[in-house]
């Protein structure tokens, strides 16, 4: 895999509650720079995002009841709507882990199918981190199954707050459950280049990690690039 192909696969984060605006500028052009998927960060940083990305290519994500996913399906809603308002082109919502453990199975797609229409009324990306870190196998599988039902674009292993990352296994198990329907979003721990290539390799198809540059500059024998320099 070509540097190129691997950096358009990346979504370029920050999502740490003392990331200051400088960070972030940082951040944005880092993304413009490597030509990124897309920076994400968190929803008060979303028209910062856009107004240092606009004319580029790269993409604003944001996170939606995050990182724990327990708050009111409404809330979660009028958050994605927020961020949509401001410029945001991708939501990446945390489930309702509680509602999957206790097998409130109609719970869950509601609060994924709300969001969903937000992003849908803009023509947004939705992902859905599962947490994969808290749930059994049993789970992970149900929860995609739900997250394809409510319509959503992705499923996400983690939010990188909890007690693990993405894994091979998960990454693994989510893909064979999707198949080819939607995208597999692997975030969480995902530091180096084996590590990156070993979640493609089991099928995703987008990473969430904050050491995107160095896994860019680690594929490419340490060199910077920008621009056409690929």
């Amino acid at each position: 895999m070509d540097a190129k192909t691997l950096a358009g696969m990346i979504d370029h984060t920050l999502l740490k509650p003392e990331a200051t605006s400088a960070q972030i500028e940082t951040l944005c052009t880092e993304a413009m720079q490597y030509r990124f998927a897309s920076v994400c960060v968190n929803g008060m940083y979303v028209p910062l995002a856009v107004e240092k990305l606009r004319g580029s290519a790269v993409k604003v994500c944001t996170v939606v009841g995050f990182p724990l996913g327990a708050m009111h399906t409404s809330a979660k809603a009028y958050e994605a709507k927020i961020a949509l308002d401001h410029g945001a082109t991708e939501i990446d919502m945390v489930l309702s882990v509680g509602d999957i453990k206790s097998e409130n199975i109609s719970a869950v797609h509601h609060d994924i199918a709300s969001v969903v229409a937000e992003c849908q009324l803009k023509g947004a990306i939705c992902k859905v981190i599962l947490e994969t870190c808290l749930l059994t196998d049993q789970e992970k599988v149900i929860a995609c199954r739900v997250c394809m039902d409510a319509g959503a674009d992705f499923v996400k292993t983690s939010t990188g707050f909890s007690t693990g990352g993405a894994t091979v296994n998960d990454v693994r198990l989510m893909r064979q459950t999707v198949g080819g329907t939607i995208g597999v979003k692997a975030s969480g721990g995902i530091r180096n280049l084996a590590t990156a290539l070993a979640m493609i390799d089991a099928g995703a198809n987008r990473l969430g990690v904050s050491a995107g540059v160095a896994i860019i500059n680690e594929l490419s024998g340490g060199q910077a690039h920008g621009g056409d320099g690929y």
